[in-house]
This record gives structure tokens, C-alpha cells and sequence, in this order.
């Protein structure tokens, strides 16, 4: 009788069960794996800590309630996040396109400053070479700086 029994449930039963083992077991469990992301996966795991210290009796502190919070609304840290990183990156590009804009200036100071010491214009040919003064020497020339938009030239 216990060998009867036994063989029933064994080897008869499941055997009738056998295709809706495979569906269940196999089949939709694979299903489940392909349809499973890696935010599903981290928005499960306050469960599974909140059920753990519950099944050990371990008291939670604060702070992993809110890491919990923080895994299960990661779209809103991540987007957080994001704008957080642009608004550095804008206070950047504003700190660029300044220090551009007063390059620019100083460029266009410099360039009209140096416009007005005509430096293209030659002496005129019908002039003679200058006499000298007794008491200057022959290399004293005009060594002193020239001004020209806040820098000076020597």
C-alpha cells in the first residue's frame, strides 16, 4: 500500500502536472527574466531590506529608510541630479563667454591704440637727416615706453 501511494504521488501526479510544472517553472520564469530591468530590481530592494529587519527584529535606523527613499524615486534624484550639473556647467559657460567678451575689449582697445601711433607712415623722402645736438650721444635714441591700451611697449 505505502508503494502504491508513493508511486501515485511521485511519479503519477506530477506527471499529470508535468506540462504546468514546465509552463510555470520554465517558460514564464524566463518570461519574468527577460521583462525584469535593473530599476525594477533596485526599486524592490527596500522591500526586501524592510521584510529582513522585520523577519530578525533588527531595528532600522532613519538614515536606510532614506536610502530606500532615494532607490525608489531614482528618476526624480537622477533628473535632480542632472539639473544640479547644468546649473554648474551654465555658471561656467557664463564665466567664459564674460572673460571672452572683456578679451575682446581689451583686443579692441589695444588695436585702436595702436591705430593711432601710425606706424605705417614713413618720414617724408624730402627731409634730411636731422642734425644732432652737441651734448647727446649717438645711441641715446627714443628709448622711452610707448602707452598703448594699458600696456607698455619699449
Amino acid at each position: 500500500m505505502w508503494k502504491a501511494l508513493w508511486k501515485k504521488w511521485t511519479i503519477d501526479k506530477p506527471a499529470l502536472m508535468g506540462d504546468w510544472l514546465w509552463e510555470v517553472l520554465v517558460v514564464q520564469l524566463a518570461a519574468l527574466l527577460d521583462r525584469l530591468t535593473l530599476r525594477k530590481v533596485i526599486a524592490f530592494l527596500p522591500v526586501i531590506v524592510v521584510v529582513l529587519a522585520y523577519h530578525h527584529q533588527i531595528p532600522l535606523p532613519p538614515e536606510l529608510m532614506l536610502v530606500g527613499d532615494v532607490l525608489a524615486y531614482i528618476d526624480i534624484v537622477s533628473v535632480l541630479l542632472v539639473l544640479g550639473i547644468l546649473s554648474r556647467v551654465t555658471t561656467i559657460l557664463f564665466l567664459v563667454k564674460q572673460a571672452t567678451a572683456r578679451i575682446a575689449g581689451f583686443t579692441s582697445r589695444l588695436m585702436t591704440a595702436a591705430g593711432r601711433l601710425d606706424l605705417r607712415h614713413r618720414r617724408e623722402s624730402g627731409t634730411r637727416i636731422r642734425k644732432r645736438l652737441p651734448n647727446r650721444s649717438g645711441n641715446d635714441s627714443d628709448d622711452e615706453p610707448i602707452m598703448a591700451g594699458g600696456l607698455a611697449w619699449a
